[in-house]
């Protein structure tokens, strides 16, 4: 490191050195390390169950906002719905990439249990409540997961479509820490179990079907 703060200093006299471009590539490059190491979920029995969630969604919001877009958090989002509904189901479900579109697939939607369509997404869309107005007319029953602003939008626009009293929509902190809870039976050490499991069963299905291993997580 002193060899190559030296080699800058001298550099300054070289013709078209432009520090300011190297310091930009140096930035981009700590960026690319910290992107490829794994989401930690700290587990921390003080907090609330809600927070743990929370706080791997805020990694993978500042990890997207790093990337230019990559879409982190709605990966994220799904196989974490994915893994809860296994562990409270105990059973396996399919699941898709996270980029694999519905239409291709025949999909009804990410997962369907029973007659129950369950969507999950960060910001919900005009089409997604035109799908979830498919749904319907297949006697189906869309719910849709998404975060807390997405939650006031979803709603908004199944207002606009007049089926607000058709769907049921969820804050995905909620969805899954209720879940978290419920399968503990309330008990602390229990519930470190049970998100131990979820973790396991989340990585499982992130080394299955998707091709960026910095989706995993790690529990801290």
């Amino acid at each position: 490191m002193r060899e190559y703060v030296a080699f800058l200093n001298s550099a300054r006299e070289m013709e078209g050195f432009d520090f300011e471009k190297i310091e930009k590539w140096w930035v981009a490059r700590v960026k690319d390390f910290f992107i490829g190491k794994p989401f930690k979920i700290k587990m921390d029995l003080s907090k609330s169950v809600r927070t743990l969630v929370r706080g791997v969604l805020s990694q993978a919001e500042r990890r997207q906002k790093d990337a230019g877009g990559t879409a982190y958090v709605g990966a994220v989002m799904q196989h974490l719905v994915g893994a809860k509904l296994e562990l409270f189901l105990d059973e396996a479900l399919e699941h898709n990439g996270f980029s694999v579109a519905d239409a291709p697939t025949k999909r009804n939607g990410d997962f369907q249990i029973e007659n129950v369509v369950i969507h999950v997404t960060q910001t919900p869309t005009e089409s997604l409540i035109q799908k979830c107005v498919d749904n319907l007319s297949s006697n189906l029953s869309p719910l849709i997961v998404t975060s807390h602003k997405g939650a006031i939008s979803a709603e908004n626009l199944a207002d606009a479509e007049n089926i607000a009293d058709r769907i049921d929509v969820l804050e995905i902190e909620q969805f899954i820490a209720t879940n978290i809870l419920e399968i503990s039976r309330f008990a602390r050490e229990s519930r470190k179990v049970t998100v131990e499991q979820l973790v396991e069963k989340y990585n499982a299905i992130i080394a299955a079907h998707e091709t960026d291993p910095s989706l995993s997580l790690i529990i801290g």
